[in-house]
Order: C-alpha cells, then sequence, then structure tokens
C-alpha cells in the first residue's frame, strides 16, 4: 500500500493507530461510496464490522491508490 507522509506521521495519533492496514485496503476495494474532490483526491467511505460498523474514510491521491488520509468519520451518514 503506498501512502504519503502526512498519513504516516497522522497514523501515529492514537485515534489512528487503531486503524488496521486490512481495513484501509477493503475501503479502497469495496467502497460503500465514493466521491471526487475538485483537486482531485478520491474520498472513499466503508463500514466497519469490526469497528462496530463505523465508517472509516479513506482519503487517495488524484492517482487513485496512494493514501493520503483514513479515519473513523463521525459525521457521515449513509
Amino acid at each position: 500500500m503506498k501512502t504519503t507522509r502526512y498519513f504516516q506521521a497522522t497514523r501515529t495519533r492514537p485515534d489512528r493507530a487503531v486503524i488496521r492496514d486490512e481495513w484501509i485496503q477493503h475501503v479502497i476495494d469495496k467502497p460503500e461510496r465514493e466521491v471526487v474532490q475538485a483537486d482531485g483526491r478520491v474520498r472513499r467511505w466503508a463500514a466497519i464490522g469490526d469497528m462496530d460498523g463505523r465508517y472509516l474514510r479513506v482519503v487517495l491521491l488524484d492517482d487513485g491508490e496512494t493514501v493520503h488520509n483514513a479515519f473513523f468519520d463521525r459525521g457521515y451518514t449513509p
């Protein structure tokens, strides 16, 4: 999985350290929703069963494969 330095830095935060690589890959491969931002970055969401169905948002760079950010989106509603 390709990642940015920003992602690597934020991953050390306690609220993000629990996010597993396989969950990120799941969101990338099987998103329930996808939005392309004006700058070309791609936001994808999917529910994570192991986290009581909370929605993980993964932000990819405009190449569609490099992970820039990943976090549980408290404001997302399906």
